[in-house]
């Protein structure tokens, strides 16, 4: 049969229909993907914000723990009709000022397409009373709500610096971090918190809840089948004692500088402190305090550890002497004379302090002489199995970056410095190829001139000493069950120098504080019954104010445990304020306590203010 044209058309308007038909009851009936589309557009995140990452020390003291802060938020949204909302209740109820709300409220009415379905903070940290005045008086205000999240919190004083601050994050940190952070997020900004930061924050879980056409929340979407549950940060151990942190901290109260302590065995920082620092206090609200502290002329900011640059001074003479043991230029026995210093030009002369002459290398190291390590410097510089004095200082170089110097030690502690060790190809475009040699740079032979160093460094140099020729990148964070470190902390980093070399400078420095030599000792105020202690002094030349005072030790002589670097800005001779802090942070470290003999020491420290002049 053949059909007609009103027959077709008929038949292709019931199978179009058919079509429909089939297509609506799949959309609607069988397959729900389009209806969940629907409801996504009504629904309502609620984020539910992690449990952040406890940090401990060495000895499970927590450093860093939580407590529970209360915020507001409110529901862009939500904010239909801004003339029946009770302005001044809500001012009330939540303890601040009417214009407060009212700017707020403003602010979110003006811009509620373009922040969207999205809480916004309102408030932040409120008190608890204040908290439950709002939960009481909440069916007064729909689109407000409170919300329960942690905080940090600070049991231990170990110091700001080393454990950083968490901080809401801005708009650095969402273009670094795309797609991890939104605002009202918080991130570890400095220090630990920074550094670990993976580790630590934990991931976010939400609620959602669906709103009906009024705006009004209802029940959980879907029975809450699609609620995610915040998942905690992990907890850090760190390597620091707790103890000998706070100590520390207490001993460069009223100074500038930095004290670390290293396990040399193992590269585990002990004790890392920056001074003036940042109080733990003003950490928990960072907020209140940051404007006071960023404008700081002492600059409490700057984790001096990592972050200052310093001439290393007479201590760096340790790297020089080893150098020239190595080089076969220079033997323990060799003896050179000092007439107050090292005459190196007609007329001039880099001077010395009074004391026997001539000298070996153990009574040079033990009463830090200059001359001495003038002399040896220009034999280094002035080997004959070298074309050039630029080859010999490329040389001398490498040895010294290998001691870690002039590059950073790659430690697990963020924002850590490089120092500076000058190149040849410097001096050349100085002083021209041929225009400099031995005398020109002379003030490296006694860690001055160009060289400048962290603390870090000079720690290192001192766990490397301690251990013949090696050392352990120093780390701040132990192994635990969720953490792991990275295998590089625990190779060990070898000198360019033969470890047997070492031994002939460690009974230097064991003379130096214990005496034993035939020229006397500079670090004699280091001694501590008990304790074979090894150290060096050092007096760095301060372009700004008095000189900068230095020291470094380590103990027992014999399977050392402790290496310590202390470093004080504008105080005058080693021997004189970071000599005394550096052995007082030892003797806590291995006795707990100060003896009787040694309370003077410690109550001069205490009582000391070397805080330099500021510049009017």
């Amino acid at each position: 049969m053949v059909l007609g044209r009103k027959e077709k058309l008929t038949l292709g308007l019931l199978a179009a229909a058919a079509i429909l038909l089939i297509r609506l009851f799949s959309i609607q009936i069988s397959d729900d993907k389009y209806r969940k589309e629907s409801e996504r557009n009504a629904m309502v995140y609620e984020d539910i914000f992690p449990t952040r990452g406890v940090i401990y020390d060495r000895n499970g003291r927590i450093l860093v723990g939580n407590k529970v802060a209360y915020d507001i938020l409110v529901s862009p949204k939500e904010l239909n009709n801004l003339h029946y909302l009770d302005t001044v209740a809500l001012a009330n109820v939540l303890d601040t000022t009417v214009d407060f709300v009212r700017n707020r409220l403003k602010y979110y009415h003006t811009y509620r397409t373009k922040l969207g379905s999205q809480s916004q903070v309102m408030l932040k940290q409120i008190s608890a009373e204040t908290y439950t005045r709002f939960e009481e008086h909440a069916y007064m205000f729909p689109a407000f709500k409170g919300q329960m999240r942690s905080i940090r919190d600070y049991p231990f004083n170990a110091g700001g610096n080393l454990l950083g601050y968490v901080s809401e994050v801005d708009a650095n940190d969402l273009k670094k971090h795309p797609g991890e952070y939104r605002s009202g997020d918080y991130i570890g900004k400095t220090g630990l918190e920074a550094a670990r930061e993976e580790d630590l924050r934990g991931k976010k879980g939400c609620h959602i809840y669906l709103r009906d056409a009024t705006n009004t929340v209802q029940a959980p979407y879907e029975n809450g089948m699609y609620d995610q549950e915040a998942i905690p940060g992990n907890d850090i151990v760190t390597t620091i004692d707790a103890e000998l942190q706070q100590y520390g901290q207490e001993l460069m109260r009223n100074k500038v500088g930095s004290v670390v302590a290293i396990e040399p065995r193992t590269g585990e920082i002990l004790a890392m402190v920056s001074s003036p620092g940042i109080d733990v206090e003003q950490l928990a609200d960072i907020r209140l305090h940051y404007n006071e502290i960023v404008n700081d002329p002492y600059k409490p900011m700057l984790n001096r550890t990592v972050q200052g640059y310093y001439p290393p001074g007479s201590v760096f003479k340790l790297v020089n002497g080893l150098i020239g043991l190595e080089e076969g230029v220079l033997q323990p026995e060799d003896r050179h004379p000092c007439s107050a210093g090292f005459p190196y030009a007609a007329g001039r002369k880099l001077g010395c302090h009074s004391h026997s002459s001539p000298l070996n290398l153990l009574d040079a190291i033990a009463t830090s002489c200059n001359a001495y390590f003038c002399y040896v410097f220009r034999d280094i510089l002035e080997n004959r199995k070298y074309d050039s004095i630029q080859e010999a200082f490329d040389k001398w170089r490498d040895y010294v970056l290998s001691f870690g110097f002039g590059r950073k030690l790659e430690s697990d502690f963020p924002a850590e410095l490089s120092g500076s060790i000058p190149t040849s190809s410097r001096y050349n475009k100085i002083y021209g190829r041929r225009g400099w040699k031995f005398q020109t740079i002379i003030s490296l032979s006694i860690g001055q001139g160009e060289i400048l160093a962290t603390p870090l460094q000079l720690a290192n140099l001192c766990a490397t000493v301690a251990n013949r020729g090696w050392y352990r990148i120093p780390h701040i964070v132990k192994d635990s069950e969720n953490v792991r470190i990275d295998d590089k902390y625990r190779e060990k980093q070898y000198t360019m120098v033969d470890t047997v070399e070492f031994k002939k400078v460690i009974k230097g420095m064991y003379w130096a504080v214990n005496g034993g030599g035939s020229a006397g000792q500079t670090g004699r105020v280091a001694a501590i019954p008990g304790l074979d202690v090894c150290g060096k002094t050092g007096t760095a030349q301060n372009p700004h104010g008095k000189d900068n005072s230095v020291f470094i030790c380590f103990a027992p002589m014999d399977n050392p445990q402790i290496a310590i670097a202390a470093y004080v800005e504008n105080a005058g001779f080693g021997a004189t304020w970071a000599g005394p802090i550096a052995s007082l942070m030892m003797e806590r470290y291995f006795n707990g306590e100060i003896s009787a003999e040694r309370k003077y020491l410690e109550d001069r420290v205490f009582s000391a203010n070397l805080m330099p002049p500021l510049k009017k």
